[in-house]
């Protein structure tokens, strides 16, 4: 197993304009040129005009990382603040509508809208990636199965998604119900072994359905272009110490699974069900739900699960360097995701002022100062020494 476990996180940011907090139709050439010129290696269109990702590097240390986002998000929104936008990092857009989307003119884009059609406009949504790096082939495609039943946990703590369209969903984590409409996406099937997956990729490409594995959109999977196994299920977090929590805790997992050759081994389709119903319920609850423990057939609620985790994987965390940031994964608990806070935002806003679109503006605005980081932290951030740092 590799010790290091180094990884790399993306994240996916929303563009809306400063004034209307309306979601960006068509983003300006200038502003594009201005953050690719900025960023020239860490940012990335995305499939509509409205999104942009941001990518690490290849990280060895937790504050390596910290650095390296907290440096994208502080320059990223102070960019778009003089182009009168605002940089949002959550799950879905609060008041976006998406028949005024417009597809980014390149051509991968232009196939994917070939072939999804109106779901791809439909597709205005944001995640968090994580990438941790498994060296053997073998081993990733394994840890994509036993890593099931860990995925409700990681998407509960990262909901930030409570709105769609304008409408309050009843949802902590709409996203990926919207997400649902594509194809090949939701959880990843349970294979016998690495050839059966191989065989499966093998045939969608000889068959002309994908070009490459980079097509299958699964919560989880083995990525097409790294030695990693990639986490997609989260939603874009708002605050960054929440990015940072769920990334330790995914990091910590994988070192565990692959200490533990053992745990998790030989699931069913049962099992598979059952991680399903739980990650509806991570849609629907967040961390104030229940989840179910397939063992004692009981339910068990996320803060006791998170708090009983974060003990089994001290050992893990400590071979990293991670012990803080996994801690924080309690602190999400206590204090409500991004979801909790839009939500009380929006009541709060629209009580005082009697409607619901101030409401919304509220969230907007609480999300884009959420997700800028102020400068004086970015500056010290930037400057502090990366522990563990290659």
């Amino acid at each position: 197993m590799s010790e290091a476990c180094r990884f790399g996180i993306e994240e996916e940011y929303f563009l809306s304009d400063a004034a209307s907090r309306g979601i960006v139709r068509r983003v300006s050439p200038k502003f594009i040129a201005a953050i690719q010129g900025a960023f020239p290696d860490e940012v990335q269109r995305e499939m509509l005009q409205s999104q942009i990702e941001v990518a690490t590097p290849v990280c060895e240390s937790m504050a390596e990382a910290r650095r390296s986002l907290a440096t994208l998000r502080a320059g990223l929104a102070s960019i778009a603040l003089e182009h009168e936008l605002l940089l949002l990092a959550c799950g879905t857009h609060p008041s976006a509508v998406w028949t005024r989307q417009r597809a980014t003119d390149e051509s991968r884009y232009d196939r994917l809208m070939r072939d999804l059609q109106m779901l791809g406009s439909r597709n205005q949504l944001c995640g968090l990636h994580i990438h941790v790096e498994v060296e053997d082939e073998d081993e990733r495609i394994r840890l994509m199965g036993r890593m099931l039943p860990y995925l409700p946990l990681l998407l509960a703590l990262s909901t930030s998604s409570p709105f769609w369209q304008g409408q309050r969903t009843g949802l902590m984590g709409y996203r990926l119900s919207a997400y649902a409409e594509l194809p090949r996406t939701g959880l990843p099937e349970l294979f016998d072994d690495p050839a059966d997956y191989r065989a499966y990729i093998d045939t969608l490409i000889a068959a002309g359905a994908i070009k490459d594995a980079s097509f299958i959109w699964w919560a989880l999977r083995p990525s097409d272009k790294h030695p990693t196994l990639e986490l997609r299920i989260a939603d874009s977090c708002t605050r960054l110490n929440d990015t940072l929590a769920i990334a330790a805790l995914y990091r910590c997992l994988v070192h565990h699974l692959l200490r533990r050759p053992k745990l998790n081994t030989g699931l069913t389709a049962a099992s598979r069900g059952i991680a399903a119903e739980n990650v509806w319920r991570a849609q629907r609850y967040g961390v104030h739900g229940g989840l179910i423990c397939a063992q004692s057939r009981t339910m068990r609620t996320v803060p006791e699960l998170i708090d009983e985790l974060v003990d089994q994987l001290a050992e893990d965390a400590a071979a990293l360097g991670c012990q803080a940031d996994l801690a924080a994964c309690r602190d999400i608990v206590a204090a409500g995701t991004s979801a909790d806070i839009q939500l009380a935002v929006f009541e709060e806003a629209r009580g005082r002022s009697g409607g619901p679109a101030a409401g919304l503006n509220a969230v907007v605005d609480w999300i884009a100062s959420e997700t800028r980081i102020d400068g004086v932290t970015w500056l010290a951030e930037a400057s502090r020494p990366m522990r563990g740092a290659a």
